[in-house]
C-alpha cells in the first residue's frame, strides 16, 4: 500500500451500505458487463440476498444510473472546488489534472462501466450524465482558454477530451505500480495542456 492510499483510507468517510453496494456493483459490472451480472449475483457479492438489494435501489437500472450520475456530479463538483481554490489559471489546470488522475486511479471500474455500459443507462440518466460531463469539459476548456485566449471553444474542448482519453486509459494499463502510473499520467497531461 502506498502512502497516498493509506492517507486516503485514513481520511475517507465511512461508506454507507448504499455506497458499498454501488462499489461492489461497479467492480462486477466492470468485470462482466451490466447485463452479465444478475441481481442474485450482485446480492451475493454484497453479502445479502438479491431481493434485499431492492431495499436500497428500485432496480438494477437505477443502480447503474446512480453510479454514473453520482460520479459525474462528483467530478464536476470537485473540479469546481479545485479551480476556485487555485491561485491562477496555471494552478487551476494543475489542480484539474491532479483531480482527474486521482479519480482515474481510484475509480477504474467506473471508467470501464461508463465506456461499456453507457447505452444501458435509462434515457433520463443518460441525459443527466451527458449534461454533467459537458459542464466538466467546459470547466477544463475555460481554464485552457484563459491560459491561451487564441484557442477556440471547440479546440479547448477537444484538448480536454484528449487528456481525458489519456488519463481514462488507466483501467487498461497496469504495467507500472500506481505511484509510477500517477507520475506518468500527470507528466503527460501537463505536457499536452501546458
Amino acid at each position: 500500500m502506498t502512502l497516498r492510499q493509506a492517507q486516503d483510507i485514513a481520511s475517507a468517510p465511512t461508506k454507507t451500505r448504499r455506497e458499498q453496494i454501488l462499489d461492489t456493483a461497479a467492480e462486477l459490472f466492470a468485470a462482466r458487463g451490466f447485463h452479465g451480472v444478475s441481481v442474485s449475483e450482485l446480492g451475493a457479492a454484497c453479502g445479502i440476498s438479491g431481493p434485499a438489494l431492492y431495499k436500497h435501489f428500485p432496480s438494477k437500472d437505477a443502480m447503474l444510473a446512480e453510479m454514473l450520475v453520482s460520479i459525474s456530479q462528483e467530478l464536476l463538483r470537485e473540479g469546481r472546488v479545485r479551480v476556485k481554490a487555485a491561485s491562477g489559471t496555471a494552478a487551476a489546470i494543475e489542480a484539474l489534472i491532479d483531480w482527474h488522475v486521482d479519480f482515474a486511479l481510484r475509480d477504474r471500474a467506473l471508467i470501464v462501466v461508463q465506456e461499456r455500459d453507457w447505452q444501458s443507462l435509462p434515457h433520463e440518466a443518460r441525459e443527466q450524465v451527458r449534461t454533467l460531463q459537458r459542464k466538466y469539459v467546459d470547466l477544463w476548456a475555460d481554464q485552457l482558454r484563459d491560459r491561451n485566449p487564441s484557442l477556440t471553444p471547440d479546440t479547448a474542448r477537444a484538448m480536454a477530451h484528449a487528456v481525458f482519453g489519456l488519463i481514462n486509459s488507466t483501467p487498461h494499463n497496469r504495467v507500472l505500480p500506481e505511484e509510477a502510473t500517477r507520475d506518468v499520467l500527470v507528466r503527460m497531461a501537463r505536457a499536452a495542456l501546458v
